[in-house]
């Protein structure tokens, strides 16, 4: 038995197998094949648009993928789906960084546009027809939502007056002149699974052991282990300088008065710590990375 899964083709793809790595799945993509090999054989890898991911999720021609929140809900609104399918895990990744994207609502910087409501009877375009439509239906602006094949930033004010489009950090709107009116929905990575798959007790396990080890991938991301030993008669100062994920490790040495410590912290504070913990008597200090973090 195998387990199909869906690997997002396109932006998502190279931050998608990167976390497959640091989870300890090495995924090999041929540029001529929509069929990646993958260093587990029980799991069948297929590439997929993200934006069709729950659609072939839900038709049960794979049984689990990754995709956002987005496409998700872009589906959903679709209608009736023939196996409803259930988020697993929440993985918060993009393309450009671990985070959630926006898909915000951007006008001309020079157009009247303010609001949403300065929209009515405006075009809009966006790859996210049915949720574009669905937010301006709760904000009661009648407009006409147009689908974009790509390129979406370009389209104003010939092409369309406004636009819905994804950004991580804005900076294409800000190159096209464009200025954010609001955010429509934050979206980021989700792995799914249709009711079939989980109606399988060997494929729910496997499902659920990838989601775990994903999870456990994240969130060690910027986050590294430190170990040091240290004399007792200075452990409370090294504890009061160590932030931690959830309390320091400290085991006994040889030497009764002397422990050693093992902690987790982010990466980020390591150059300004390890100086302090120097100067408080630890010794032996060690930094090492990080694969995964299991909570």
């Amino acid at each position: 038995m195998k387990l199909k899964l869906g690997i997002p083709k396109g932006s998502l793809q190279d931050a998608t197998i990167q976390l497959f790595a640091r989870a300890g799945f090495n995924i090999y993509v041929n540029t001529r094949s929509y069929f990646p090999t993958i260093d587990d054989p029980e799991v069948e890898c297929m590439l997929i648009r993200a934006q069709e991911m729950a659609r072939y999720v839900c038709d049960g021609v794979l049984d689990a993928g990754l995709t956002g929140q987005d496409w998700i809900a872009e589906h959903q609104l679709g209608g009736a789906m023939k196996h409803p399918i259930t988020s697993i895990a929440d993985l918060i990744y993009a393309k450009q960084s671990f985070g959630k994207v926006r898909w915000v609502l951007a006008a001309p910087e020079d157009s009247r546009f303010r609001s949403p409501k300065d929209l009515a009877n405006a075009t809009i375009a966006t790859e996210l027809v049915r949720v574009t439509r669905a937010y301006f239906d709760r904000h009661g602006v009648p407009v006409n939502v147009e689908f974009s094949w790509g390129a979406t930033e370009v389209k104003p004010p010939v092409l369309a007056d406004a636009i819905v489009e994804a950004t991580e950090t804005g900076s294409t709107l800000r190159a096209n002149r464009l200025r954010i009116l609001d955010t429509v929905m934050e979206s980021n990575t989700q792995l799914i699974a249709n009711d079939a798959a989980l109606a399988d007790a060997w494929k729910r396990t496997k499902i659920e052991n990838i989601a775990l080890l994903l999870r456990a991938a994240i969130e060690a991301q910027g986050r590294v282990g430190l170990m040091l030993n240290v004399r007792r008669a200075d452990l409370d100062t090294i504890l009061s300088l160590l932030p931690a994920l959830q309390r320091p490790t400290i085991s006994s040495l040889s030497d009764p008065d002397w422990v050693a410590v093992n902690t987790i912290i982010e990466e980020r504070t390591v150059r300004d710590l390890i100086p302090q913990v120097k100067a408080a008597g630890g010794q032996g200090i060690v930094e090492y990375p990080l694969n995964k973090i299991v909570l």
